[in-house]
């Protein structure tokens, strides 16, 4: 028997293998490849249905933050007569529920609105811009010209204190708790100097000014007597102003001492004594009891989408950071 006719089992055996393990490597490869385009059509879907509800959802929040809905305004004209609420919570400043901008447009839509019996503004607040408190004061006092029925009262939780106070003295009642902070009928400029740290460590101050004072309270300059009055000066006047606020506000109610304009606070119950405030009372107390109005509908101008979006990102750190630097030579009723 030649060798091409010799029988082989075992040769014939894989022969007859080849085949059926190609097929299966050829199998399972297409379908890891099925099972791989199943995958990443499904995580496609999830991704396009993600993205489509975060749209719908921003779209929504801007639609919103745009047309400002104002959704206590649709209350007050449900609920009839009721007593408008006006919140000044944090500093007396340029931004925030104490700001100008913020609290005049509220003042005018409460007494404006036909159903609110009385305003009352809450006061937590340490102080802050005589400025603010100034532009504040004289349209309470324009909107209690217009609206000579529709009394305006003040109520402190925590702290009414200088800026606070300057705007409380302006309403026809002030209510505290007896444990509240009133008063602190002062001004102050506060900052700092550094021109002895810079001698010791042997850093010269290069700044060119067109005008003697224009210099005036740069942290890295020596302080004049010249400049050092002036700034006294200016922090009289504000002051003035300010005692001429509280006088014409509390009228023959204060109980006036020396101590009372000197920049000291008190407790609730010690500026009821002193005439600085005329009694306890919460705001609910005081709708219902005063104002014989218990339900409270909000006017407080709230901060915008955007408003929060951008200061949660950090958008205004940069200018928030530039404008701390200046604030300390702009007085303060604080």
């Amino acid at each position: 028997m030649s060798d091409d006719t010799r029988h082989d089992p075992q040769g014939e055996q894989l022969r007859a293998a080849a085949p059926a393990t190609f097929d299966n490597w050829e199998r399972e490869t297409l379908e890891r490849l099925v099972f791989a385009t199943v995958r990443e059509q499904r995580a496609a879907r999830r991704w396009s249905i993600f993205f489509k509800i975060s749209f719908l959802v921003l779209a929504f929040f801007a639609i919103w933050a745009y047309f400002d809905f104002n959704f206590s305004g649709t209350d007050a004209d449900a609920m009839g007569r009721h007593t408008a609420l006006i919140e000044i919570d944090g500093a007396i400043d340029t931004e925030g529920s104490g700001s100008a901008d913020s609290v005049i447009p509220s003042l005018d839509k409460a007494f404006a609105d036909p159903g609110s019996a009385a305003v009352i503004l809450r006061i937590d607040s340490p102080g802050g811009s005589p400025v603010q408190a100034g532009m504040i004061v004289d349209e309470m006092l324009r909107m209690k010209k217009l609206y000579p029925n529709k009394p305006l009262y003040v109520v402190v939780d925590e702290i009414c204190a200088s800026g606070g106070y300057y705007i409380a003295a302006a309403a026809d009642k002030i209510f505290v708790n007896k444990a509240s902070i009133v008063g602190s009928v002062g001004v102050l400029m506060d900052g700092f100097g550094f021109t002895g740290l810079m001698d010791k460590l042997g850093v010269e101050r290069r700044l060119l000014t067109a005008g003697e004072n224009k210099g005036f309270l740069d942290p890295f300059s020596p302080q004049t007597d010249k400049q050092k009055q002036h700034a006294l000066s200016m922090l009289s006047e504000i002051h003035q102003q300010f005692i001429a606020v509280v006088r014409a506000g509390r009228g023959k109610r204060l109980k006036e001492t020396p101590e009372i304009f000197s920049g000291l606070y008190w407790t609730g119950a010690r500026a009821v004594e002193m005439g600085l405030a005329d009694g306890f009372g919460t705001v609910d107390t005081v709708a219902r009891d005063v104002v014989k109005a218990e339900d409270i509908i909000d006017y407080t101008a709230h901060e915008g989408l955007p408003e929060r979006v951008l200061k949660k990102f950090g958008a205004s750190v940069g200018a928030g950071a530039v404008h701390s630097i200046y604030k300390g030579a702009v007085p303060a009723l604080r």
